[in-house]
């Protein structure tokens, strides 16, 4: 960002990473970032960090105050709920037309997204038959910024014994390319063994024994889930018996 600028703009690609980086703290745990996860999310020292979460505050895209999380606004998460559309929508672009592997994505994105134009993503989206998931399992926003995201539960929750459908899995590239080995997936169904030295070990339908760690595969949300420790999406309530759930977040009115 350029710290010549008293204010975030929000077209710079820096903002919009910025802005996407508090998103994802906030998507799953709702809790927002602190300005220690940002500096690290960003590579770069907190006191820049500090600085340019201050330069997204005067621009009206994030709240902040001393000691507390950083939150999106209104306008924040309008923004953000786009950067997320284009980055999962090239995610899967590349895995289903381009031959990439799930694992080598998430870089190609990250470029992609500041660069193509609104007119491209909508042909990727036609193209894709305006899919809700990505290769990871996260939902994709639909254009109009509604989302439709699963309610899921972290692997460890689930009873020794018991098998359930993977409904997510956290990007990361050694898991990924373990689990693509497996043959494990979104959709795949996976039987809880147990735990080895601190991992999980999982059973996947062919047979095969994987070790995974907590939080980095989820479960689509059954009876072996309390209601509770289930990983609702932005904090949204959910009841026993909901399977997804529907958010919107529009650009706010000027």
């Amino acid at each position: 960002m350029n710290t010549s600028n008293s204010t975030a703009s929000v077209d710079s690609p820096v903002t919009q990473d910025y802005i996407k980086a508090v998103w994802a703290c906030e998507e799953w745990s709702w809790k927002g970032a602190s300005i220690t996860e940002l500096a690290r999310h960003m590579n770069v020292a907190m006191s820049t960090a500090s600085e340019n979460v201050s330069r997204l505050a005067e621009a009206g895209l994030v709240h902040h105050e001393p000691y507390r999380p950083v939150v999106l606004t209104d306008k924040g998460r309008a923004i953000a709920t786009q950067m997320v559309r284009r980055h999962r929508l090239i995610e899967t672009y590349l895995v289903q037309h381009l031959g990439y592997d799930w694992d080598e994505v998430h870089d190609e994105a990250e470029i992609l997204e500041h660069a193509v134009s609104d007119r491209l993503i909508a042909a990727i989206d036609e193209i894709l038959d305006h899919p809700t998931r990505d290769p990871h399992g996260d939902p994709i926003p639909a254009e109009d910024g509604t989302i439709k995201a699963p309610v899921l539960c972290p692997i460890q929750l689930l009873p020794v014994g018991q098998s359930a459908v993977v409904g997510r899995i956290v990007d990361d590239p050694k898991l990924l390319r373990e689990l693509s080995k497996a043959g494990v997936g979104v959709g795949s169904t996976v039987t809880m063994l147990g735990r080895d030295t601190k991992d999980l070990l999982l059973e996947t339908e062919n047979g095969t024994v994987l070790s995974v760690a907590e939080d980095h595969m989820f479960v689509e949300a059954g009876d072996h889930c309390n209601p509770g420790h289930r990983h609702n999406y932005f904090g949204e309530f959910t009841t026993p018996d909901t399977d997804f759930i529907t958010v919107k977040f529009a650009e706010p009115a000027n």
